[in-house]
């Protein structure tokens, strides 16, 4: 993954935006450092929202369906990594009660600062 993030800068310059869910802290030492050693700078931001929005949310899914058993396998480990370590790594953004137009304008607001 480092090794993509920095060939892709190297071809387009400018700014790499990289959506991914990582709930490994081990891993996300690992993509960090990998980046630091190339001088990539990180911007980690965590979208937020408690536990029941997170199981609204799915329950109403048009895209993969309600309740997709997919994404509530990852309702648990997202809650036990933003305890113990994620959060404290990143910006958090709580969503829980933003439109998904009020989160993408906070997240912009975000990173210009």
């Amino acid at each position: 993954m480092v090794e993509t993030a920095r060939r892709v800068l190297d071809y387009t310059g400018g700014t790499l935006v990289m959506p991914m869910t990582v709930l490994v802290e081990q891993y996300w030492r690992e993509i960090s450092s990998g980046l630091a050693q190339h001088a990539i700078p990180v911007r980690h931001l965590v979208l937020h929202a408690d536990q029941d929005t997170l199981r609204g949310r799915i329950a109403g899914d048009t895209v993969l369906g309600p309740n997709s058993p997919f994404r509530l396998q990852y309702l648990e480990p997202y809650a036990e990594a933003a305890r113990t370590w994620l959060h404290a790594e990143a910006e958090v953004v709580d969503t829980t009660h933003l439109t998904p137009a009020q989160a993408a304008q906070q997240i912009a607001e975000a990173v210009k600062s």
